[in-house]
């Protein structure tokens, strides 16, 4: 029988225990193997560091500056960025007139919209009505064509033939006068219209006229035919965009969607009342204030320019205004102030209350979206440029803005 252990040593107080030590068995003891030469650099490599086990390290490494990192990579993305930002617009100014088409025909496809839609939800197919809708524009562009051409045409020839003895009896003006006479823009501008080169430098000729036509009736049949697709297949396509969103979004992207389409067709549509408006409003007037003889060719061209944002009432305004002073002074000045008038008129009265649900945007906003518009695609550019801004400015508000108070 084995005797107990003995009492271990006192501990003195205040001291703290030492652990006894456990004798490592001789056979766990590792010998000393020599390697090779391949073998200790193969190891030297794979061992890990100690910044491998530090985690304020590893976060160092983790975050590396841009200036830090080789410049090949940068470059190389950048100058691919570069590329095809540069391919994109070069394709975009190569395929401008069919880029103009589609947009003119979607836009007016949406504005028209609602016509279809007011037909289809009374019962009628969407085919039915679309070929309803597509007859009576038609109808009423060729009845307008009919009864206005011809005088429009008329009155156009007479202002141009009577326009070199307007403009002398501007020179009745002492300040006109004063201002001619040290620039002699009158006698410049006479021999200019007279001379047979005012047709000459908008067309460029007779086969420059050809080709003009030939191009326009071009331009109209693609924008019908296009018009009248959009308008049938208009449902399709928004399924088709609205497929493309995730399931758990696809609700809040329909809504997006159609507020999108509806303040583009609501634009278009407001654009065609105030057009129709204006013109109105000018042939009336001019009827009244003793310039029949011009004054369905000049509400013509107010009702064209009204079309042109920014600057279109303006430049009509000065137009019929050169006409009438040039009958008479008081005709010229009441023209003027009328039109100026009209002009505030329009801005504070008339488009807020067609554009108060379609259109909501800055006024600087509108301003870079209608030259940046008209820089990239023209006339038809700045026209759409306005509404495009409104459905971007509807992202921002409804997406982006509603994201950025999350985080």
């Amino acid at each position: 029988m084995s005797e107990p252990p003995a009492n271990p040593p006192a501990i003195p107080p205040g001291s703290v225990p030492t652990p006894p030590r456990v004798p490592t068995p001789a056979s766990s003891a590792t010998p000393s193997v020599p390697t090779k030469g391949w073998l200790r650099r193969w190891r030297r490599t794979t061992q890990p560091t100690p910044t491998d086990f530090d985690p304020v390290s590893r976060g160092q490494d983790q975050h590396v500056s841009l200036l830090d990192r080789s410049p090949f990579p940068i470059g190389f993305f950048l100058a691919i960025g570069a590329m095809t930002a540069f391919g994109l617009v070069t394709l975009i100014v190569s395929l401008k007139s069919v880029i103009v088409l589609v947009m003119l025909s979607l836009a007016l496809a949406l504005g028209l919209n609602p016509v279809v839609e007011w037909f289809h939800h009374r019962g009628i197919r969407r085919g039915v009505a679309v070929l309803l809708v597509a007859l009576g524009v038609l109808g009423a562009l060729a009845l307008a064509t009919w009864a206005l051409v011809p005088v429009v045409s008329e009155q156009v020839n007479r202002l141009i033939q009577q326009s070199p003895t307007y403009l002398v009896n501007l020179r009745e003006n002492p300040q006109i006068a004063a201002f001619d006479a040290q620039f002699q823009v009158i006698d410049r501008v006479v021999t200019f219209l007279t001379s047979g080169e005012l047709i000459s430098s908008l067309f460029g000729g007779i086969l420059g006229a050809g080709a003009l036509v030939a191009n326009m009736v071009f331009s109209i049949i693609i924008t019908v035919v296009l018009t009248l697709y959009f308008l049938i297949s208009l449902v399709s396509i928004k399924e088709v965009i609205y497929q493309l969103a995730p399931a758990s979004r696809r609700a809040r992207v329909k809504f997006l969607a159609n507020e999108m389409f509806k303040r583009v067709g609501g634009y278009v549509s407001g654009m065609f009342l105030i057009v129709m408006l204006a013109t109105t409003v000018a042939f009336v007037f001019l009827n009244v204030v003793g310039l029949s003889q011009y004054s369905l060719a000049l509400a013509v061209v107010v009702g064209l320019f009204a079309f042109v944002p920014l600057v279109g009432t303006t430049i009509s305004m000065v137009i019929v205004s050169i006409v009438a002073f040039s009958i008479s002074p008081t005709t010229g000045l009441i023209t003027l102030l009328f039109f100026l008038a009209y002009q505030q008129f329009d801005a504070y009265v008339v488009q807020p209350r067609i554009f108060s649900h379609s259109v909501q945007v800055p006024g600087v906003m509108v301003i870079l979206a209608a030259v940046s518009g008209g820089l990239l695609l023209g006339l038809v550019g700045a026209i759409l440029a306005i509404p495009t801004m409104a459905a971007l400015l509807l992202l921002y508000r409804e997406v982006l803005i509603p994201h950025l108070n999350r985080t």
